[in-house]
C-alpha cells in the first residue's frame, strides 16, 4: 500500500498504557479457557461496544484515561495516514449527498481503555463507541491479525480500520437503528455494510491517490476471510452454529467489500434491502 503521501490526519489520541497497578485485567463471570477465546474472537469488529459479551470487563479502577507506554512511531503514522484517507473520502462522498461528514476521533491505546461505552481490555479488538464518536484500537491487534489470522500485509490493517470508520459512517447515517440487541441476522447485515463501506473507501482513495499495489486486495481479502463467522467457529469450537453468527462468514465479508470496492457507492452497500446478505 503507497501511504507514505497521505495526510496525516490530526484526530489521534493516544492514550498509551491503560491499566495501572500491575494488578492485571478483571474479566467479568469467571469467564475463562475456550470460553474467554470464543467470547474474545466474536467481539472482533464489532460495530458497538464489545464489553457487553464480557459483563464487566475491565475494573473501572484498573482503567487510567492516559500513561506511559505510547504507540510506536511507526504504527501510529500509518494509523494517521489512513485516518486521514478516510477522512478525505467520506468528505468528498457526504458533500456529493449534500451532508456533512464530521470525522470520528481515534483512540490508540495499551492493555486497556475507557470509553463512552464502558471499560474495554484490549483482547476485545477494535471496536467504535456511538455515544462518543471514537474509534478503539490497540496496534497489537495487527500482531494478532498477522499471527494468529494468518492475514499479514499493510492493507489488511488498512482494511480493519477503514471497517470501523465505516460504523461511524452508519452512526452518522442513522443506521444504528436498524439492529436490536440479540438480532443476529441484522447484526451480520449491519457488519457487512461495514465492510463494504471500507470497499468504498478503498475504491476513492485508490482513485484519487492511487495507493493501492499489487497484492493489497488479496490481503484485504484475506483478513475479511480470516475474521469470517464460520472460520473462526470452526477454529474455536470445531463446529460452524450459522444461527449464532454476528459478523457474517467469510464468503459474505469478502464479497461485501469487493461489491464496494468495485462499485465505489454507498448506495451499493444497502445490505438491509438485499435479498441475501
Amino acid at each position: 500500500m503507497r501511504w507514505n503521501d497521505l495526510r496525516r490526519s490530526g484526530n489521534i489520541e493516544d492514550r498509551g498504557r491503560g491499566i495501572g497497578g500491575g494488578s492485571g485485567m478483571r474479566i467479568g463471570g469467571g469467564l475463562g479457557g475456550i470460553g474467554l477465546i470464543v467470547v474474545v474472537v466474536a467481539s472482533l469488529f464489532f460495530g458497538i461496544d464489545p464489553t457487553v459479551l464480557l459483563q464487566g470487563g475491565v475494573s473501572d479502577q484498573q482503567v487510567q484515561s492516559g500513561g506511559g507506554g505510547q504507540t510506536d512511531a511507526g504504527s501510529r503514522d500509518f494509523v494517521a495516514a489512513v485516518l486521514g484517507s478516510t477522512e478525505d473520502t467520506w468528505t468528498a462522498l457526504f458533500a456529493a449527498r449534500r451532508a456533512r461528514y464530521e470525522a470520528p476521533r481515534l483512540v490508540l491505546f495499551k492493555d486497556a481503555v475507557q470509553s463512552a461505552c464502558g471499560a474495554a481490555p484490549s483482547a476485545v479488538g477494535p471496536f467504535y463507541c456511538p455515544p462518543d464518536q471514537r474509534i478503539y484500537l490497540d496496534t497489537v491487534f495487527f500482531d494478532e491479525l498477522r499471527q494468529r489470522f494468518g492475514a499479514p500485509g499493510d492493507f489488511a490493517q488498512a482494511y480493519v480500520i477503514a471497517h470501523e470508520v465505516g460504523h461511524h459512517v452508519q452512526h452518522l447515517l442513522g443506521l444504528h437503528s436498524q439492529v436490536q440487541r440479540g438480532d443476529n441476522a441484522a447484526s451480520v447485515r449491519f457488519e457487512l455494510q461495514a465492510d463494504c463501506f471500507a470497499g468504498v473507501w478503498a475504491h476513492h482513495a485508490d482513485q484519487a491517490r492511487k495507493i493501492l499495489e499489487q497484492g493489497d486486495i488479496e490481503e484485504a481479502l484475506n483478513a475479511a476471510s480470516a475474521i469470517g463467522d464460520d472460520r473462526i467457529q470452526r477454529q474455536t469450537q470445531g463446529r460452524v452454529v450459522p444461527d449464532s453468527f454476528t459478523h457474517g462468514s467469510s464468503v459474505q465479508r469478502m464479497r461485501w467489500f469487493k461489491r464496494g470496492l468495485e462499485r465505489g457507492s454507498i448506495d451499493a452497500c444497502d445490505t438491509f434491502a438485499a435479498a441475501q446478505p
